[in-house]
């Protein structure tokens, strides 16, 4: 990919497309070991880029899945829990951002890219993109609740009915449930509205990707193309 030089270092380092600019005009920036002061400079795909001796590399787009552990949170700051992306020994990780949030206690699958339209296909409400949770209950369940799930449910505070939804139910209190929305800590708030809790929860698979098994708590890997290509 052949790409502009300032362009570059904004891409490869924590400056601004000014301060690149003007490290560039400075003299501080060598392409092939040649000093280059044209901002708009092409630099070569392979050129080796070096910004006062230190080389640049540029990383790409990436795909990653995450199995998020408990008390973490899937954004960048926050006084109490570490980042998702804290967990990442990657260069540039501040460049990514997480395809849809799990609460702090919740734990599972998380999708992490710098690819902002993929990253859209999954969270716009527009897609109805499935995500598939484990989930355990305090109370039993009962099979009435398969159609009450389906039918959609009233959340305090909102208005209509949520999308249908899928519940399967595997034991007394656990069981796997299937939604394309993604509302404010939603699925404890359809157990809650069937008079139900939520004590634990975690995702499985979002649309056709699911969580490797390889995968420890707070491990991650890089997505297959076919595990790219999946989100449409």
């Amino acid at each position: 990919m052949i790409v502009r030089l300032d362009k570059f270092l904004a891409e490869t380092t924590d400056l601004s497309r000014g301060l690149a600019k003007k490290a560039i005009s400075g003299g501080d920036v060598t392409c092939n070991g040649e000093v280059v002061t044209n901002s708009a400079f092409k630099v070569p795909e392979g050129a080796r880029v070096c910004l006062e001796g230190e080389h640049l590399e540029l990383v790409g787009i990436r795909y990653l899945m995450l199995n998020k552990p408990v008390d973490t949170i899937c954004s960048t700051l926050d006084e109490y829990y570490p980042s998702v992306i804290s967990l990442l020994d990657i260069a540039r990780a501040d460049k990514l951002h997480i395809a849809g949030r799990l609460d702090a206690d919740t734990t599972g699958l998380v999708l992490i890219t710098d690819d902002g339209q993929w990253s859209h296909k999954i969270t716009s409400p527009k897609r109805d993109c499935a995500k598939r949770y484990r989930v355990q209950l305090a109370d039993p369940l009962t099979p009435d609740l398969i159609d009450t799930f389906a039918g959609g449910l009233q959340l305090n505070g909102e208005e209509g009915l949520t999308k249908p939804a899928v519940l399967e139910i595997l034991a007394d209190t656990e069981a796997l449930l299937s939604i394309t929305e993604g509302k404010y800590h939603q699925v404890k708030r359809m157990f809650a509205a069937v008079g139900n809790k939520v004590v634990g929860l975690h995702r499985e698979a979002v649309g056709a990707i699911e969580l490797d098994p390889a995968l420890e708590p707070g491990e991650w890997r890089y997505l297959t193309e076919a595990e790219i290509a999946s989100v449409k």
